[in-house]
């Protein structure tokens, strides 16, 4: 090899020299896969792949052959070459039929290019022809039926997505990501219980492959959910070294009177909840006292015009969606950020690798995501004092900072009013129509069970729900009519665009929300209709969120104690057209007088407590997150939940976990904590 290959002379004559090898016979398969990592490492991928063709050319008979089609196949697929990829892998596979590992990356290049049916092809004929026992097998199959699955989860075929995915669990119960997948289809599903065990898995296994957001959504347990988070973080990231320059004291000094400097990450930057909500509040941000930066990844979009205002509302933009998150994170630290702030926390698309690897000397866990991050480098959590009382800052990693009301939201959005009717969206002109718009996930066995009630004591009303799809509406329509309720009177609203989706929320009259997830956008989108929420909060970040949006709009007594005062006031305002009249024009006439709406508040109390943060820093005075005893609170919250313990209060829930911490520490001592394991 010549050294070093880096001009281009150099790089002519080391191609040339190795080509006249392949030529001659006298390069190895080894010699090759050299040869071209010189080359690609040099940034000649293409002359790589030259030279791959080059060697097949004149080796076609080495019995190895098949593996110089298969690196070729790689490198062609770097250089978005998809037919060359896929000839390469087609030929690969034609050579080695047992070589199954062709097929999987096949169906991946297919799957890039957009011919999923092509990809789930191949994938189904790797899965058929992986019929041993070996650890190779296993692992190959279980890639295969992961890929399957994650395609058609994404393609909205989730019966059979969840299906592929129970085949993966069956092979591999120890392993979580099929199960946690699965587990998020059959909420999605409304697939009842949700915690289904087989002969190959347990419900303890189902249970502990759950991500934080569809525990969130199984269980109102904050502590449990405290010890999840910890647990998931620490299998998810691990612990990679902090980025060099956010530990220089250069990237940590800054200039008097300096612009603070505030870096938002995020994939939801755009016509997204997330991105409707924050929008606005991006575009009040005071510039000449901050300094914004927004880094924006995710899948490929098409721009929007919400994205173009957060482009126009920043001083910095940048995509990083193409790069690793140690590239992402020394980005961030170059860029002197002061405070740095995760938008997506554990939902769809997050990146906490990002946060892990420390790029900011403060970072902060706020608006996408509704609860702890358990994690050792959060320092703060942003809610409301609604969302987390004085008390209950002991269900979170992090230091609570509190704004009034935790759910932004643009007042600029484009809502097409009085576009449809109910006729349009096939709601009878004459009933009174309940609505619960959020999405399937959020509704359990336990509250679809109260909405029948409510539907039985309001004769010739109806349930609007936001469609699951056909297969899901018919499931949730046999189940009213088990429960004697005619499944005729559940209707679905299928996709509209967002305007009209907006617009058509007015048609309802009350929106029924779910626990222990309630809504969050979706409360503030119903309320900004003029459409009252009937809530009633738990315990947990995502318990309470609704409650705190109904009350910042001004509708205190729509907020509920106990599910039997849930199903009372929806009966009661159903059957009483003057209650509904009444708190929608209340809500009319204080709509933009509300704290839910000003958004000008919102941006200077968050400019506040970013001050706050950084005078936190300044006096070497920034929190530390507590995690101690978190794998001992994770797993009496497992032991709690198969034991299917319900706690109509506080005292009672606090009472239980006193009880279970004793029999711990009895058997493994505890160290004190700052929660309910105090030092004797």
């Amino acid at each position: 090899m010549l050294a070093p290959v880096t001009s281009p002379e150099a790089i002519a004559q080391y191609f040339s020299q190795e080509t006249q090898k392949g030529r001659a016979g006298q390069q190895t398969l080894a010699d090759l896969f050299g040869a071209a990592d010189t080359l690609a490492s040099a940034n000649q991928l293409r002359l790589a792949a030259e030279l791959y063709r080059n060697w097949i050319a004149f080796n076609m008979s080495d019995p190895l052959a098949h593996m110089a089609y298969f690196n070729l196949a790689v490198l062609l697929r770097r250089l978005d070459d998809f037919p060359g990829a896929i000839n390469a892998l087609v030929e690969c596979a034609r050579l080695k039929p047992e070589f199954h590992q062709a097929r999987i990356n096949l169906g991946r290049v297919f799957e890039d290019a957009g011919h999923i049916p092509r990809a789930l092809e191949q994938w189904n004929q790797a899965v058929a022809g992986l019929s041993g026992v070996s650890a190779e097998t296993q692992k190959l199959k279980l890639l295969a039926l992961q890929q399957s699955g994650r395609v058609l989860e994404a393609a909205e075929r989730f019966e059979a997505a969840e299906n592929l995915l129970k085949q993966a669990i069956d092979l591999r119960p120890d392993l979580p990501e099929s199960a946690q997948h699965w587990i998020a289809l059959r909420q999605r599903q409304c697939k009842w219980p949700v915690l289904s065990p087989s002969e190959y898995v347990t419900r303890r296994q189902l249970l502990d492959a759950m991500s934080p957001i569809s525990l969130a959504l199984h269980a109102d347990d904050p502590l449990f959910q405290l010890g999840r988070a910890c647990r998931y973080n620490r299998n998810l990231v691990g612990r990679p070294a902090p980025v060099a320059a956010a530990a220089s004291p250069e990237a940590a000094a800054r200039q008097p009177n300096e612009r603070l400097r505030i870096g938002y990450v995020s994939s939801d930057l755009r016509e997204h909840a997330v991105g409707f909500a924050l929008v606005e509040v991006f575009e009040l941000h005071d510039r000449s006292a901050f300094e914004i930066f927004a880094y924006s990844f995710g899948a490929d979009r098409p721009a929007d015009a919400t994205q173009a205002r957060f482009k126009a509302a920043v001083d910095h933009w940048s995509d990083v969606s193409a790069q690793d998150d140690d590239h992402v994170a020394q980005e961030i630290a170059e860029d002197g950020i002061d405070i740095l702030v995760d938008l997506n926390g554990y939902t769809k698309n997050a990146r906490a690798g990002i946060f892990a690897r420390r790029p900011a000397p403060v970072i902060v866990n706020w608006c996408g995501y509704p609860g702890t991050m358990g994690s050792a480098y959060h320092h703060y959590l942003i809610a409301d004092a609604h969302i987390v009382p004085p008390g209950s800052e002991i269900f979170y990693s992090e230091k609570v900072l509190r704004l009034a009301c935790n759910q932004p939201l643009d007042r600029k959005r484009r809502i097409d009013h009085g576009a449809l009717t109910r006729a349009d969206e096939g709601l009878p002109e004459d009933s009174f129509v309940f609505c619960c718009l959020n999405g399937m996930q959020k509704i359990t066995p336990e509250v679809f069970a109260l909405w029948l009630r409510i539907l039985q004591d309001t004769p010739g009303s109806v349930l609007w729900l936001l469609s699951g799809g056909a297969d899901v509406d018919e499931r949730l329509r046999q189940l009213a009519r088990a429960d004697g309720v005619d499944g005729e009177r559940l209707l679905f609203a299928q996709k509209r665009p967002n305007a009209l989706h907006l617009a058509r929320m007015s048609l309802a009259d009350l929106f029924l929300d779910t626990f222990p997830y309630g809504a969050h956008s979706t409360a503030a989108d119903a309320l900004t209709a003029g459409v009252p929420v009937l809530t009633r909060p738990g315990r947990s970040f995502a318990s309470r969120f609704c409650a705190s949006v109904v009350r910042a709009a001004g509708l205190d007594d729509f907020i509920c104690e106990t599910v039997d005062d849930y199903v009372r006031k929806a009966v009661t305002i159903a059957s009483d057209p003057r209650i509904i009249r009444h708190y929608r024009h209340k809500l009319a006439a204080h709509r933009d007088k509300s704290v839910l709406r000003d958004m000008n508040a919102t941006a200077r109390r968050l400019e506040e407590l970013y001050l706050d943060m950084q005078a936190a820093r300044d006096a070497d005075a920034l929190p530390v997150p507590e995690l101690v005893n978190l794998d001992a609170y994770y797993e009496i919250g497992a032991a709690l939940d198969a034991e299917q313990a319900c706690f109509a209060d506080d005292a009672s829930y606090f009472a239980a976990w006193q009880t279970k911490l004793v029999e711990w520490n009895r058997h493994t001592p505890l160290s004190p904590d700052s929660r309910l394991w105090r030092r004797p």
